[in-house]
């Protein structure tokens, strides 16, 4: 259980996040909805329950995450838990684009939301989190990342970034029982990714993996609030593959 802690969860509107900042809500947190969207947030936090309460963010602006993470502080005097899941949306345009094809600016429109992003809301929270001694931090990275892919440069880049990240928070803020963990995601059936696919590239992807078929946002969520929780204690700095049996560490 997970009462009485405060989770903030990013790009908590559909998908992972969603389920995520449900499945948080549902086993006792008090769960910060956020989005860059506010009337998004709002409406997802009510779909959620009491337990949810809604916030705008856009974590590519250090103003907007500076002055949000201060907001939560001053109204909850903490943040146990942050997730970030926000990332920046598939694009077909730059994942199928070979590698040296990719201009700098897509390259830092990714990097911009996915990396740095990540940064920016892990940088803001591990005061607050050091000086209650104690806190998680969840990551969502990618398969890619870990494995390599011929596909998406941009995104395995960004995610890589994202796993390095963790170790080193790990290391640096252990000593303040700060834990970090990301998670390499193979296919997920979300919003974004599922139904921006063709039928055959869906029933494609869905062979790729030992079990033959997507994950679902639930089953990421469930893993997610385990982490969060008091089962881990010990350990930190895992990167834990969610793939259905595709990659192995």
């Amino acid at each position: 259980m997970l009462k009485g802690r405060v989770a903030v969860v990013t790009g908590a509107t559909r998908g992972i996040g969603f389920a995520t900042a449900k499945e948080l809500a549902a086993r006792g947190a008090t769960v910060i909805v956020c989005s860059r969207d506010l009337a998004s947030a709002q409406k997802a936090a009510r779909r959620i329950g009491k337990k949810a309460q809604a916030a705008g963010l856009d974590i590519a602006s250090a103003k907007s995450v500076s002055g949000f993470v201060k907001k939560i502080v001053a109204a909850h005097g903490r943040i146990d838990i942050l997730v970030n899941n926000a990332g920046y949306p598939f694009d077909p345009k730059i994942w199928y684009k070979h590698m040296h094809r990719v201009s700098d600016g897509e390259l830092d429109a990714v990097l911009e939301v996915d990396l740095k992003g990540t940064f920016r809301m892990t940088k803001a929270v591990l005061p607050v989190m050091a000086k209650k001694k104690g806190g998680v931090i969840v990551s969502i990275s990618s398969t890619p990342a870990i494995a390599g892919y011929d596909q998406g440069a941009p995104y395995s880049l960004a995610k890589a970034g994202i796993v390095a990240m963790t170790k080193h928070v790990a290391l640096e803020y252990g000593r303040h029982n700060v834990r970090a963990y990301s998670l390499a995601l193979g296919n997920i059936a979300t919003d974004a990714t599922f139904n921006s696919m063709s039928a055959k590239a869906q029933k494609a992807a869905a062979q790729e993996s030992a079990m033959k078929r997507w994950g679902r946002p639930e089953e990421v969520a469930r893993i997610i609030a385990a982490l969060a929780g008091d089962d881990f204690t010990f350990a930190t700095g895992n990167t834990i593959v969610v793939d259905g049996g595709t990659v192995f560490l």
